[in-house]
């Protein structure tokens, strides 16, 4: 059985992981037969008021634990896991992967990615394992990628600004539409844009399924 990593980054799209985007990662998964390892830093975030959209002063708590919540507590520490736990690894979105796993939300190309989850992008790019990423979760990898010199393909969907960012950072930027997903053989990273793009959870789906079944073609090569 393929075992893949589903990094999470807490519990809801203003301020943690995009809660449609990881259950359909985890339903895609599933229908596949992949063994499912969620996983998380175990850092403190802002609060956001999902309601208001507004931040709650004073407020914090903990990625690995709010990701819990999405893995019915079925999660392991980040700073516990290694590539060779791993078949594969997927970074659902949602504003924790560009606030919590990095700081592209606040810094742009000049963010900063969190140690542990530069530390396993790293080891799965060393052991030339399969890596995808959806939604915004593609400006995260691109740091990555471009500070190890990796000129790999990705998308966000279209928004100009953002393209320009990831291209920054030293990576291809890829034009695609949220109902599907783009490819790069060599490097073996797998981008789908999600609810960059998407309308609802169907076409949001479409994609994500699209995505998991590339990164299981190329997990299991």
């Amino acid at each position: 059985m393929t075992r893949v990593g589903v990094c999470l980054s807490g519990c809801g799209v203003r301020d943690g992981a995009e809660i449609h985007e990881a259950v359909l990662t985890l339903l895609a998964l599933d229908q596949a037969g992949a063994e499912i390892i969620c996983c998380a830093p175990d850092i403190e975030h802002e609060v956001v008021n999902h309601l208001t959209g507004e931040p709650e002063p004073g407020q914090r708590r903990n990625v690995l634990v709010e990701s819990a919540r999405i893995a019915r507590g079925k999660i392991r520490n980040l700073a516990e896991l290694h590539a060779s736990d791993l078949d594969a690894l997927i970074f659902p979105g949602g504003y924790g992967a560009a606030k919590n796993l990095c700081t592209f939300a606040t810094q742009g190309p000049e963010c900063t990615v969190n140690p542990e989850v530069e530390r396993i992008v790293g080891e799965m790019l060393d052991a030339r394992k399969p890596i995808g990423a959806i939604c915004i979760a593609p400006a995260m990898l691109a740091r990555i990628l471009g500070r190890r010199g990796v000129n790999a393909k990705l998308t966000i969907g279209n928004e100009a600004d953002t393209a320009k960012a990831i291209e920054k950072m030293g990576v291809q930027h890829v034009e695609c539409p949220c109902t599907s997903f783009v490819v790069d053989e060599q490097h073996r990273v797998v981008s789908t844009p999600a609810y960059m793009l998407g309308k609802g959870p169907a076409q949001v789906f479409e994609g994500i399924q699209q995505l998991v079944r590339e990164v299981l073609r190329l997990a299991r090569a």
